[in-house]
């Protein structure tokens, strides 16, 4: 639902400045180019991290000018694209963008100089942008500069595209999504351990796909022992991307022969494990290009906290989990997954020692439950699959 505050004699103070809101109802037409500027933004997901996805759209005179989306992080800005593509007609005309542009010199110019010496009259911003050198200044640079400029169009979309971005800016961690598939009766292996396949093809396919959407892919030790995962992108068409692989592995057990370490040099594979580990064989898994990263355990444990300041520190800015029942667990009890991929099989395997998708101890009462807000459910093939966020 777009978030638009009609005002017409009153401002609003934001950030120590006035931003003053178009009186009067919008135009059918701004909605639609706005919505084009985020679905161009879209087109770039899991390849401008640890920077947002922005799409812009200039119109003049009823007809879209110019338009284009940031591709990658060093790359030039959604604004950039447009304002070429539209050349010198951008002079009067209207910019529709996802994401407040930048005012600051960063890897790139920033976009507020561009939009004004090409004498774009008309801003439209769909959010704007938690990172504290912009957080709106780049709005108020357009201002000044006499740019009748506004947000708030289609601001829940646009803050749901960019929602890993805001997690990353705002709290210094990676977003985490949970992947996990269970039957019907909510198991995620038999009782033997077998759990090929609970879903079928288009499910898995799905995976792939969100794959192809993160920076990085996490497992536990006991995913690797159990199945030997490749943890790599395979679409039909060919064209995926392979995220960073993290093994938590207290105890460094991940094998020499198995396919992540004998594939790390065309896949870079991170293990986080303790510090009283045999140095021998970390200097094996090292030579095979594995790279190791040492942290004192907590409880015997990696401290997945520290884990995920790590990662951020390597501006690692999205996370896809998709580990076995205790990494789930541990993750979901300190709270630190934020969105949840939950595919459901039409099976049932029944036992009382087949696992479910989250171990641990659990917690003691229904009031202490994670509270979960669902996005969307979809069926894929003759699977169900649910997504949810966290609603803390």
């Amino acid at each position: 639902m777009c978030r638009i505050v009609t005002l017409c004699s009153k401002p609003e103070k934001i950030s120590g400045f006035f931003v003053f809101l178009r009186c009067g109802k919008l135009k059918k037409a701004d909605m639609e180019y706005m919505q084009r500027a985020i679905e161009l933004a879209s087109l770039a997901q899991g390849r401008t991290s640890p920077n947002p996805l922005v799409g812009a759209v200039i119109v003049k005179d009823g007809k879209i000018i110019g338009e284009g989306y940031h591709k990658k992080a060093g790359t030039p800005h959604a604004e950039i694209h447009a304002l070429t593509a539209a050349g010198s007609a951008s002079r009067g005309a209207t910019l529709y963008v996802s994401l407040e542009p930048c005012c600051h010199h960063g890897r790139t110019p920033p976009c507020t100089e561009a939009i004004i010496e090409a004498g774009i009259k008309r801003v439209v911003i769909a959010t704007l942008d938690p990172n504290p050198k912009v957080a709106g200044g780049g709005l108020q640079k357009l201002q000044e500069a006499g740019i009748d400029a506004e947000f708030g169009l289609l601001q829940q979309a646009a803050r749901e595209l960019n929602e890993v971005f805001f997690k990353y800016i705002q709290k210094g961690l990676p977003f985490v999504a949970l992947k996990t598939a269970m039957t019907l009766d909510g198991k995620i292996a038999a009782s033997s351990g077998d759990s090929r396949w609970i879903t079928g093809p288009e499910a898995r396919q799905y995976v792939h796909h969100l794959r192809n959407t993160y920076d990085a892919i996490m497992v536990g030790i006991g995913t690797v022992l159990a199945d030997n995962p490749q943890l790599n992108t395979r679409l039909n068409e060919g064209n995926g991307r392979d995220p960073l692989r993290i093994i938590i592995d207290n105890q460094l057990k991940l094998p020499l022969g198995s396919i992540i370490a004998c594939s790390s040099r065309e896949q870079p594979s991170l293990v986080f494990c303790g510090t009283d580990i045999d140095e021998h064989k970390a200097a094996e898994l090292t030579h095979l290009g594995v790279e190791i990263i040492k942290i004192e355990l907590e409880h015997g444990l990696v401290p997945l906290h520290q884990v995920l300041t790590i990662l951020a520190q390597r501006e690692i800015s999205s996370i896809l989990v998709e580990g076995g029942a205790e990494i789930n667990a541990s993750l979901v009890e300190q709270g630190l997954v934020d969105k949840f991929y939950w595919f459901i099989g039409p099976k049932i395997i029944g036992g009382r020692k087949a696992l479910s998708p989250v171990g641990g101890t659990g917690f003691e009462l229904m009031r202490e439950a994670m509270d979960l807000t669902i996005q969307d459910i979809k069926q894929l093939g003759r699977d169900i699959l649910i997504t949810a966020v966290s609603s803390n």
